[in-house]
């Protein structure tokens, strides 16, 4: 793991958290995208070398609808950049953490995504995300 990629906020209003993002951050969301296999949008805010991704849910059914309802808006989750994705996933699952995923997948922001189940780690739900080069 080489850097904090950024930190995952659900939302349940993406337009009116983005405003607040903005003026919090002083800045302005430098991308959006749906990832409809997720059933959730987001949206980008550069702080520093790290990253801020707000997530709002498209459908009742997805994660991000199931972790709003259960918890409330807050941090979703904390992502960290790996090199080597593969080599990290299989890394973490030999020293006993549980993985959600067995391969990673295409995920936001030009990434391939895989993540550690919060019992694995504290409470916390980790994403590990590399780069798709292209």
């Amino acid at each position: 793991m080489n850097k904090i990629e950024h930190i995952g906020i659900a939302v349940k209003d993406l337009e009116q958290a983005g405003k607040t993002y903005e003026t919090l951050l002083n800045t302005e969301c430098y991308k959006t995208e749906k990832v409809e296999s997720e059933g959730v949008e987001t949206a980008f805010y550069r702080v520093g070398e790290s990253k801020i991704e707000l997530l709002g849910a498209t459908r009742d059914d997805s994660p991000i609808a199931k972790f709003l309802e259960k918890k409330g808006e807050g941090i979703h989750h904390i992502a960290f950049g790996v090199e080597d994705i593969k080599a990290e996933m299989e890394r973490l699952k030999n020293e006993g953490f549980v993985l959600l995923n067995e391969e990673p997948k295409k995920g936001a922001d030009n990434k391939l995504v895989a993540f550690l189940h919060p019992k694995s780690s504290n409470g916390v739900l980790v994403e590990l995300c590399q780069e798709i080069k292209e």
